[in-house]
């Protein structure tokens, strides 16, 4: 595709979302021009990849990012596949312009959509694949059950829904076996302060303790998904992640 591709973002919200509450990817919208550089350099590619490898895309199928950002997702999508066809959500305006950026330069042309997780922009039965990242954890406990919910919705009968997000069974351990260097300020001091600092505000994390457990494969069982499971997870230095994945019946 052309390095000029076309890249719209549409706007599904309703009026009286315009002003709903959402938590950006960042944690703080000032903290947006430093997401993916921080997201680089915390290896979080690696994660995305993963996220693709087990969900089994395959060429043409139909993907939705929910909770998207700034696109490194479905990016990862489309290195993988490019011929699929990728939607990306999220509430935030302008992590989706720059997603939108992203996108020109690589010359590749998802369609982008604003609004929330609890309404995915597809139509009954239409999607292969629902693939989210680091992003369920920001959802409300309503937000999150509606998701699930609309994911069956959405995904025809054998679509799968892939979600790698803080938590899992063995959450409440993330700090282990990641010292701290307390002396010298040697390249990279500042990165693993950083890193300590986002490890220690998700392991205390109220929102991210709905993940504890088996909190995702539930959340995806109850709203009547086929072998809810976790397939792998990863003590990353940011926190402990699970990779869940359900099929639709």
């Amino acid at each position: 595709m052309a390095a000029s591709a076309h890249v719209r973002i549409l706007d599904q919200r309703t009026p009286q979302e315009r002003d709903r509450p959402f938590l950006p990817g960042a944690g703080k919208t000032w903290l947006l021009p430093f997401y993916d550089l921080f997201t680089r350099i915390a290896g979080v590619g690696a994660l995305h990849e993963r996220v693709v490898k087990i969900a089994g895309i395959e060429p043409a199928q139909a993907v939705a990012d929910v909770g998207c950002g700034t696109g490194n997702l479905f990016f990862a999508v489309l290195a993988a596949q490019p011929s699929a066809r990728v939607t990306g959500l999220d509430p935030d305006g302008d992590a989706l312009r720059r997603a939108a950026r992203k996108a020109r330069r690589r010359g590749v042309a998802p369609t982008l959509v604003q609004g929330f997780a609890d309404r995915i922009p597809a139509e009954d039965a239409s999607l292969d694949h629902v693939v989210s990242s680091l992003a369920l954890h920001h959802v409300d406990d309503d937000g999150r059950i509606a998701f699930a919910r609309d994911a069956l919705r959405a995904l025809r009968p054998g679509g799968r829904v892939t979600v790698v997000d803080f938590g899992g069974p063995a959450s409440r351990v993330e700090h282990a076996g990641h010292p701290t260097h307390r002396h010298g300020h040697r390249p990279g001091h500042a990165l693993r302060q950083l890193t300590r600092l986002m490890r220690t505000r998700v392991g205390e994390s109220p929102v991210v303790a709905r993940n504890h457990g088996d909190g995702i494969v539930t959340l995806l069982a109850d709203a009547g998904f086929d072998d809810a499971r976790e397939v792998a997870h990863a003590d990353h230095r940011l926190g402990r992640l699970t990779f869940v994945q359900a099929s639709r019946p």
